[in-house]
């Protein structure tokens, strides 16, 4: 099959993408992580400022590129990694928000499985609410980095907004399904990836407390959250 590269936010042309993708909501965490992590990186796209990179890492081809904020976001270049430059793992680093009171300031959460209000999911005309969820053999391998690492980790549920600065006091009601942390990213993602036969997993970082108000600078989120990326490199 034919594939139509460069995509129209992907100045890439097909094959100067690995594989497997690391991607960030910030480009400029994606810069980093081609700083710290890649050796040789090549950058190969600049649209609209959504810098990818591509390198070595450990004797492995991996790419690394920002995906923007929200949902809608995140969907779009996604679905052109899966679909146009024939992507076969994206993982997402990221930040939420913490909604249980035993996780802290700096923990990881990996989304096994994304609640949502985004309508993303009606475009397959399926007959009941599908259910988000990410690969269980990443999952698993990011919680046993985590345990090698010795980061403090939760695994389980996020819930996904399309809205950040939110009205709807019913959001609190997640908390009370265990839900561990909001993020704007893991439902798209997963939807794509199921949809298209392909692997993903998110791994968030706390940034900020939705309970006790605790918050975290934009510096902060995109230097200092280095344990995710740790986690994320060392099981692609």
């Amino acid at each position: 099959m034919e594939k139509h590269t460069p995509t129209p936010h992907i100045g890439a042309k097909y094959g100067e993408i690995a594989e497997t993708v690391i991607m960030a909501g910030d480009p400029l965490r994606a810069k980093l992580m081609a700083e710290r992590y890649l050796e040789n990186p090549v950058q190969f796209n600049n649209v609209r400022g959504m810098l990818g990179y591509t390198g070595m890492h450990k004797g492995k081809r991996i790419s690394v590129m920002g995906h923007g904020m929200g949902i809608p976001s995140i969907a779009i270049y996604t679905y052109e990694l899966f679909n146009f430059y024939d992507v076969q793992t994206i993982i997402r680093v990221g930040s939420c928000g913490a909604r249980q009171p035993y996780i802290h300031i700096g923990d990881l959460i990996i989304a096994q499985a994304s609640c949502t209000d985004s309508n993303y999911a009606a475009q397959y005309d399926l007959s009941g609410t599908y259910a988000p969820i990410a690969d269980f053999d990443l999952c698993r391998k990011a919680a046993d980095a985590c345990e090698k690492f010795g980061f403090p980790y939760y695994v389980g549920n996020v819930f996904s907004a399309d809205v950040f600065y939110s009205e709807d006091e019913r959001k609190n009601n997640w908390t009370k399904m265990g839900v561990l942390a909001d993020e704007m990213e893991a439902p798209s993602l997963y939807m794509n990836a199921a949809r298209a036969g392909r692997k993903a997993l998110v791994i968030c970082t706390v940034s900020d407390h939705i309970l006790t108000g605790e918050v975290t600078t934009a510096e902060q989120r995109q230097n200092s959250f280095t344990n995710m990326m740790d986690v994320a490199f060392s099981i692609v």
